[in-house]
């Protein structure tokens, strides 16, 4: 196994992660400042959303024509550029364009990422090895507003940051080779209610933890102080279930390699369930903490699990193709958990977001247990 490569492309892609842990939460800050209402905002947070379903669209038409290794390495030159417009061109019209352009140049990123570092590693190890990545993404999301809050948001520093984390991933890309062949004409994102009838368990599961990170981000914060509770509270048990994501993510990795890994997709759904329906229960209890660490690290273990999944199954551009199936579910998982959320904590209850992480997660147990459910991944695509 390449190990140095494995080492470059994962912090190349985390360090993306950790450039729009900074960019985008100043983005809805800097409007905020402006004077610009919650709808205004809740628009421009969409645009990377449907960046993301555009981005997932052309990955594999782009890195067919390019090449995987050049498409990265120009996606992170728009990425730093629509960043760098974003510090020079202070203007909401111009602002939603780029928004934009760095979902869809960010998807592009993840999609040809995810499937070589997926590619590079050996099966024994690779639930150990996507964990560490996926773990690390987690915890460079969370640096991000970290690094923001120290920084501040009045000037542009945090752009300018930015900017030279993406130029520093561009650097790192250039010191690499070998990321999975793709062919423009079959490496695209058709086929993927194919996908969906073939692993419906594992598109169900991206799409439930879209929605579940796109609702911790989010309405996770409100929900807590809804319920109750002073900001700087609700902001620390946000963090929790962020931590709870990213640290145990390399356990689950570890198990994954060591036992059934269907097996421990169940158990993570089964888990998911039941902290949810915990959560309203215990909230102002002190079992809270226990069950918000479970409710992280259940839901991205899911996540995880599906890379770990699908990676032992495909190659090359049939893998690309999968991680572009997996970008659109991501995207609509992303604009539907909020939105469905948000309706129903309006007008049926305030405890509707553990309620719908319920439901989904009990959807995807009741998907994982049918007969054959994995059968497809049962053994590994011709290379």
């Amino acid at each position: 196994m390449r190990w140095g490569t494995y080492l470059i492309v994962t912090s190349a892609v985390v360090i993306v992660g950790l450039a729009m842990g900074i960019t985008l939460p100043l983005v809805s800050l800097r409007l905020d400042g402006w004077g610009y209402d919650a709808f205004a905002i809740g628009v421009m947070a969409a645009m990377p959303a449907i960046g993301v379903l555009l981005g997932a669209k052309i990955t594999g038409t782009l890195a067919g024509w390019l090449g995987s290794e050049p498409c990265m390495r120009a996606v992170m030159v728009v990425s730093a550029a629509s960043v760098i417009l974003l510090a020079l061109w202070p203007s909401y019209s111009v602002w939603l364009g780029l928004r934009l352009l760095l979902g869809v140049s960010l998807t592009i990123t993840f999609v040809l990422g995810e499937s070589w570092i997926n590619q590079l590693v050996e099966d024994r190890l690779r639930g150990r090895l996507v964990a560490v990545y996926g773990s690390a993404f987690a915890v460079s999301q969370l640096c991000g507003p970290l690094l923001l809050s120290l920084i501040g948001t009045e000037a542009d520093t945090g752009f300018w940051l930015s900017v030279g984390l993406l130029g520093l991933g561009f650097i790192l890309l250039l010191l690499v080779n070998g990321a999975p062949r793709v062919d423009a004409h079959s490496a695209n994102s058709q086929g993927i209610f194919s996908f969906v009838r073939t692993l419906p368990a594992v598109a169900w599961a991206i799409m439930l933890f879209a929605a579940f990170e796109a609702m911790t981000l989010t309405l996770l914060p409100v929900y807590f102080l809804r319920e109750g509770f002073a900001q700087a509270l609700a902001l620390i048990m946000v963090s929790t279930v962020v931590v709870g994501d990213a640290v145990l993510q390399v356990p689950i990795g570890w198990l994954a390699d060591k036992f059934s890994r269907t097996a421990l997709y169940r158990v993570c759904g089964l888990v998911l369930v039941g902290s949810s329906l915990a959560l309203p229960v215990l909230l102002h209890t002190p079992l809270i903490w226990p069950v918000l660490v479970l409710f992280g690290a259940s839901a991205g273990g899911l996540y995880t699990l599906s890379l770990i999944l699908v990676g032992q199954r495909y190659r090359d551009d049939a893998l690309v193709r999968a991680n572009a199936h997996i970008a659109l579910l991501w995207g609509a998982g992303c604009l539907l958990g909020p939105l469905s959320t948000g309706a129903a904590s309006k007008w049926l209850s305030s405890h509707a977001l553990p309620g719908l992480m319920a439901i989904g997660a009990l959807g995807f147990v009741l998907l994982a247990w049918r007969r054959g459910a994995f059968a497809e991944l049962a053994t590994p695509a011709q290379r």
